[in-house]
């Protein structure tokens, strides 16, 4: 019995410590709040690096400021019309006939002037020379010699076209002027390159043009001579078939109403009595 009223004394003194209340809190200290971290300091591994978008620091160049290919000033800036440009007429002259032949390669200008000047000897120079002459047949060579003549004489005709078209254009690309005309030759104006035009124009018939001009001037320099070695060979065959003596074929020809020697020894045989027969 009094082991009974001993456990139930000690399970009563644990139910008064178990339902006693806490005593009232007068202060608590403020919790701390977590400070939150940036994600950007933690490193996401395999993660794809974000791409900065940055202004465009190339300034967008209108479209008007090229034309035809090239890098021209617009309407506002170049009051010179588009086909009185001197850009835009290197491009025309360049892709022009014949003058497009002055840039090409060497051996193709050289062929394409020589096939035009054989043309011309064959079908021209030399019908012309030989059925126009008086039997051609005795003095071949001076309608053969004739023919080849006139055909350089036009292969140097349009060389020379050449030249003054490209000297044109030339003048004008490398001239700090532009000289122009609004709707006619009444009101011609003057323009005056900026220095981005100027120094693109003479870059341009620096090393365009007068490589162009070069050659035209060789190759007109080589057709005079050509020319003037034609003109004296004629001359000099001309001389070399007539000789000091007249030929037997001369001799042969009688021209009606022209006194011969030989024809009047026939009729009048007395009249050349004692004299020596030169024939």
């Amino acid at each position: 019995m009094e082991q009974s009223k001993a456990i139930k004394a000690r399970m009563a003194i644990l139910d008064l410590h178990l339902t006693a209340k806490q005593p009232p809190v007068l202060f608590s200290p403020p919790t701390p709040t977590p400070t939150p971290i940036p994600t950007s300091k933690f490193l996401i591994p395999f993660a794809k690096p974000r791409l900065h978008h940055h202004k465009n620091i190339i300034p967008n160049i209108p479209f008007s400021s090229f034309r035809n290919g090239s890098n021209t000033p617009s309407e506002t800036e170049c009051p010179v019309p588009l086909d009185q440009q001197p850009i835009n007429e290197y491009q025309n002259l360049s892709t022009s006939f014949p003058f497009s032949w002055a840039a090409d390669d060497f051996i193709e200008y050289s062929s394409r002037l020589f096939v035009v000047g054989a043309a011309f000897v064959f079908f021209v120079g030399l019908p012309v020379a030989w059925f126009g002459s008086v039997r051609p047949e005795l003095e071949p060579l001076k309608p053969i010699l004739a023919a080849l003549s006139s055909g350089i004489l036009v292969v140097s005709l349009a060389v020379v076209r050449m030249y003054l078209g490209w000297a044109y254009v030339g003048n004008r690309l490398l001239s700090a002027t532009v000289e122009y005309e609004e709707t006619g030759w009444y009101d011609g104006q003057i323009w005056v390159k900026t220095s981005e035009v100027l120094a693109r124009d003479r870059l341009l018939g620096s090393f365009s043009v007068k490589p162009v001009l070069s050659r035209l001037k060789y190759t007109l320099l080589t057709l005079a001579t050509s020319l003037f070695v034609c003109i004296l060979l004629f001359i000099n065959v001309g001389e070399a078939q007539k000789g000091p003596y007249p030929s037997e074929a001369a001799k042969d020809r009688a021209i009606p109403g022209v006194y011969n020697d030989d024809s009047a020894r026939s009729f009048e045989p007395d009249a050349f009595c004692g004299e020596p027969n030169l024939s």
